[in-house]
């Protein structure tokens, strides 16, 4: 994320916050207004990002290593000489290149945006559909925006759950066969339907398709629950 003559420090840790929250941590700042934009207190939890940002005099030399330069802008009734893409339409070839390649985002002032000679660093425009009649976004939320549309698409944003392996079955048969006891000693079973039930209870706890650690916990808790039925039934 490049932020081109940003106004306001809290913006900037705004922006910087966002930026953390989905992952995206290299910032790099162009001839900021406000030079203590690091310490800005907005930037809840991405202190880090603000410590890292790397500051440069122009556009040229903050995108040099960047094979892709996308412009943001709110259009209206200015004349571009860019193409321009809706957010949602720019973000699957932003991620695209990003596999492989340096990728800069543009953001402008909060005042003017970015100038044409800012916009010559670009190779195309992007825009955050918002209605006519209110188009333009405060800063730290634009960056929000399309972090949030950009990180949406893409697999290395999500995590999937950390796969457990599954219980053995002597785990099963171990739990199958504790449960069978607890049943007996609350006197919810009798002697006379234990095998029946013993085999309900073991496809039972099978189509629970328990982890081996869940299972465990399990085995943990219904040893509680039969202590304390058999020590209720001998005081």
């Amino acid at each position: 994320m490049v932020l081109v003559a940003s106004r306001n420090p809290l913006n900037i840790g705004g922006a910087a916050r966002a930026m953390s929250n989905f992952g995206f941590l290299r910032l790099r700042v162009v001839n900021p207004h406000d030079v203590a934009f690091r310490e800005a207190r907005s930037a809840v939890g991405a202190s880090q990002v603000l410590e890292n940002a790397e500051e440069f005099k122009s556009v040229a030399e903050a995108v040099a290593d960047c094979t892709l330069v996308v412009g943001t802008t709110a259009v209206g009734t200015r004349e571009l000489l860019h193409p321009v893409r809706r957010l949602e339409a720019a973000a699957p070839l932003i991620r695209k290149r990003l596999a492989s390649t340096n990728v800069a985002l543009l953001f402008g002032s909060e005042k003017v945006g970015l100038t044409n000679e800012n916009l010559s660093h670009c190779h195309w425009l992007l825009r955050i559909p918002t209605r006519e009649a209110h188009r333009s976004v405060n800063l730290g939320q634009a960056v929000a925006i399309c972090m949030y549309e950009l990180a949406r698409g893409s697999k290395a944003a999500t995590r999937s759950p950390e796969k457990q392996p599954p219980a053995t079955s002597a785990g099963l048969e171990r739990l199958a066969a504790l449960l069978l006891d607890v049943l007996h000693n609350s006197e919810y079973l009798h002697s006379h339907s234990a095998a029946l039930s013993q085999e309900k209870l073991r496809r039972l706890v099978r189509r629970l398709h328990l982890s081996d650690r869940d299972a465990e916990i399990w085995l943990g808790l219904f040893r509680q629950i039969d202590w304390k039925l058999r020590s209720g039934r001998d005081s």
